[in-house]
C-alpha cells in the first residue's frame, strides 16, 4: 500500500515550453498538474533567461511540511484509484490527550457524504490511524510472536466483599478487548419507548412504542421470576461475582429461596449502601447464594432462553423479537455479526459495561441471544459507579499491554474512553454497524 502515495519524486518536470512564466507566474500546483488553457507560446528570443525552468526547484511547491499524504503509514485505495487522506477536519477522531468531542450531529468517522462502500473503507483507514495515534497498532504475527511471552494477568480488583474477576492466564495470547455499550449500541431498546427511533428512521411510532412496552415487560418478568430482581433490586452489584466471597458454597439444589427470610430482612433493612453490604454474615451469604444461582441459571440458558421462559412465553418472545427487527431494519443481526467475529478470535474478547442495572441487564442479554458473545464474567453494571471507573475495573483485569477498543454511542462511553486513552467506535446508525462489521471482517481490527 506505501506505493500507493504521492510523493514530489514521484513527477518529473515537463518541458520548459509547455508552461511559460508569462501566463503562469508563481502559480502553485498544490496537487495536480492541470493542463493549460491556453495553446503553449514560443520560447522568446533569448531562451537562456528562462534556463531555470529547467531545473526541479520549480517544483517546490510539492513539499508538503504540514499534513503528509496518506493516513499514518497506510494509504487505502478506493474504487476510484484514489487514495483517502485523512482531513483537518476530523481531528475529534484522535484520542490522543488533545482529544475533542465532535460537535453535535456530527457522524464519529467523516463529515463527507461519499458512497456506502467508498464511506466504509474511509472509516477502516481512519480506524487505522486512531488506533496508531494512540500508540496501540494492530497485532502482526511478529508481534504476537514477541508479546505472547510477556502477556500477564490484570491487577487485583479491590474493594470489600469483592471476589477477583477471572484473569488471563499469562501464557495469554490476548490482544484486544471490545468494550460494548448495550442500548442504542448493540440493541434497540430505548429509543423505541421514546419514540426517538421511529421519529429519526420514519417509522410508526405507534407502534414501536407497543414494541419497546411489549420488551420491556418480558425483561422484567424474566429479572422477576427467575433472576431475583425483587429480591435484589435494592442491592445492585457492578459484577456477578463482587460477593461471592460471602459464599460459603453450601449446596443449593435443595434450597428454599422462598422461605429463607432473605426478603422479609431486606425490607425491614435501611437501604443497600455503596458497596451492597446491608446485613450481617447471615444476611451477606443468603444475598451470595442468589447471585450464584443467577450465575448458574445464566449459564445453563444463555443460549436457549427458550427453555427457561416455557414453551408459550418462548412462541410470545420469537414473535416480539421478530416484530422488533422488522422494525429496527435488523438491527440486531447487524451487531450480531460484529460480535460473532470477536468470539470467534482467539485473541479478542467481548465485554459489556451498562448503565442498565445488574440484573435486567443479564435479562435483556438473555432475552436478546447474546449470551454466547458474553460470557457472564464479562457483563460489567455502570449503574452505581459509572463508565469510568467500570472501564478501570476491566483494564484491572486484562491488565494494560492489550489493546481497548471501545464501541458505543453515549457521551458517557465517549469520555471513558478518552480518559483512558481507549479508541472509540461510535454507533449512531445502520451504516456505522456496517462500518464495523467491514473492519473487523477485513481484519483492520
Amino acid at each position: 500500500m506505501g506505493s500507493s502515495f504521492i510523493t514530489s519524486s514521484g513527477f518529473s518536470p515537463r518541458p520548459a515550453h509547455q508552461y511559460s512564466p508569462p501566463l503562469y507566474p508563481s502559480k502553485p500546483y498544490p496537487h495536480i498538474l492541470s493542463t493549460p488553457v491556453a495553446p503553449p507560446m514560443s520560447p522568446y528570443n533569448g531562451q537562456s533567461q528562462f534556463s531555470s525552468m529547467q531545473q526541479s526547484t520549480v517544483y517546490t511547491p510539492y513539499s508538503q511540511t504540514t499534513q503528509p499524504y496518506g493516513l499514518s503509514t497506510y494509504g487505502i485505495k478506493t474504487e476510484g484509484g484514489l487514495t483517502q487522506t485523512q482531513s483537518t477536519l476530523q481531528s475529534g477522531l484522535s484520542y490522543s490527550p488533545g482529544f475533542t468531542t465532535p460537535q453535535p450531529g456530527q457522524t464519529a468517522y467523516s463529515p463527507y457524504q461519499m458512497p456506502g462502500n467508498q464511506a466504509h473503507i474511509y472509516h477502516i483507514a481512519q480506524w487505522i490511524s486512531i488506533l496508531f495515534e494512540a500508540g496501540q497498532s494492530p497485532s502482526t504475527p511478529i508481534k504476537e510472536l514477541e508479546d505472547r511471552t510477556c502477556r500477564g494477568g490484570g491487577a487485583k480488583t479491590r474493594g470489600r466483599g469483592r471476589k477477583n474477576n477471572p484473569s488471563p492466564p499469562p501464557d495469554s495470547d490476548l490482544e484486544r478487548v471490545f468494550v460494548w455499550d448495550l442500548d442504542e449500541t448493540i440493541i434497540v431498546f430505548h429509543s423505541l419507548l421514546t419514540g426517538s427511533y421511529a421519529q429519526k428512521y420514519g417509522k410508526d411510532a405507534p407502534m414501536a412504542v407497543t414494541l419497546g412496552l411489549r420488551m420491556e415487560e418480558m425483561i422484567f418478568n424474566l429479572a422477576d421470576t427467575h433472576l431475583f430482581f425483587n429480591d435484589l433490586e435494592e442491592c445492585d452489584q457492578v459484577h456477578i461475582d463482587d460477593v461471592s466471597s460471602d459464599d460459603n458454597g453450601q449446596d443449593l439444589s435443595t434450597y428454599s429461596f422462598a422461605t429463607d427470610g432473605f426478603h422479609a430482612a431486606a425490607t425491614s433493612a435501611s437501604l443497600c449502601l455503596a458497596t451492597g453490604v446491608r446485613g450481617g454474615v447471615d444476611w451477606m451469604r443468603k444475598l451470595a447464594f442468589r447471585y450464584r444461582r443467577v450465575k448458574e441459571l445464566y449459564c445453563t440458558y444463555k443460549n436457549n432462553v427458550g427453555g427457561l421462559l416455557g414453551p408459550a412465553k418462548r412462541e410470545a418472545w420469537l414473535q416480539l423479537r421478530a416484530e422488533v427487527e422488522a422494525l429496527t431494519d435488523s438491527w440486531l443481526t447487524t451487531a450480531l455479526k460484529s460480535l460473532s467475529i470477536i468470539s470467534s478470535r482467539s485473541n479478542c474478547v467481548n465485554v459489556l459495561v451498562t448503565t442498565t442495572q445488574l440484573i435486567p441487564a443479564l435479562a435483556k442479554v438473555l432475552l436478546y441471544s447474546l449470551g454466547s458473545a458474553f460470557p457472564i464474567e464479562n457483563i460489567y453494571s455502570a449503574t452505581k459507579i459509572g463508565k469510568e471507573s467500570c472501564f478501570e475495573r476491566v483494564m484491572q483485569r486484562f491488565g494494560r499491554k492489550v489493546v481497548y477498543v471501545v464501541i458505543g454511542d453515549g457521551v458517557e462511553e465517549e469520555q471513558a474512553a478518552a480518559k483512558h486513552n481507549m479508541p472509540f467506535w461510535r454507533i449512531s446508525s445502520h451504516s456505522d454497524l456496517l462500518a464495523l462489521h467491514q473492519a473487523l471482517e477485513f481484519e483492520y481490527l
